[in-house]
């Protein structure tokens, strides 16, 4: 599910936070719906451009991440020279299919709040692979900030993958 509403002011101590958090809350609502508890946040500047959960679940799709969701949109959406402006900020580190996905649409850097390290050993991950290290060898550069109040982010996670 993805929407493109723009967002004003936020909680927290400054934009990475504010937005990180508002990915966290976007995870627990697609958690809430009975999807997989993650969120993410198309950011240029200041202005939240798009929002997606992950629909994993009530799309019966594998591939419905938050961050597909996300950057299908938003290709869909901008020219490239907007999305290579654009920040995703999404709740947990963007696993292999959706860091690829963040690349081919051109858009410039990825924070993240839980890391996928942190993801696989809440959920026994078999893919556990940080974005840093699948973006290592792309021609075109992508900044990666994270763990962003990985505690926080954690936190959607509990109880959620001993029951899937």
């Amino acid at each position: 599910m993805c929407t493109g509403e723009s967002s004003g002011a936020g909680v927290g101590n400054g934009p990475r936070e504010r937005f990180i958090r508002e990915a966290i809350a976007l995870a627990r609502r697609a958690r809430d719906k009975g999807n997989h508890p993650f969120g993410a946040l198309l950011v240029r500047g200041d202005e939240i451009l798009l929002r997606a959960e992950n629909t994993v679940v009530s799309d019966n799709d594998v591939t419905r991440h938050a961050e597909l969701n996300l950057v299908s949109a938003a290709s869909r959406r901008f020219a490239a020279e907007t999305l290579a402006e654009c920040a995703v900020y999404a709740s947990t580190e963007p696993c292999a299919m959706c860091t690829g996905a963040i690349y081919w649409a051109g858009i410039g850097s990825i924070v993240y709040g839980c890391s996928a390290q942190t993801l696989g050993e809440l959920t026994g991950g078999s893919l556990v692979v940080p974005c840093e290290t699948i973006l290592a060898n792309a021609k075109r550069p992508v900044a990666v900030r994270g763990p962003v109040l990985e505690e926080e982010a954690k936190t959607v996670h509990a109880g959620f993958w001993s029951r899937s």
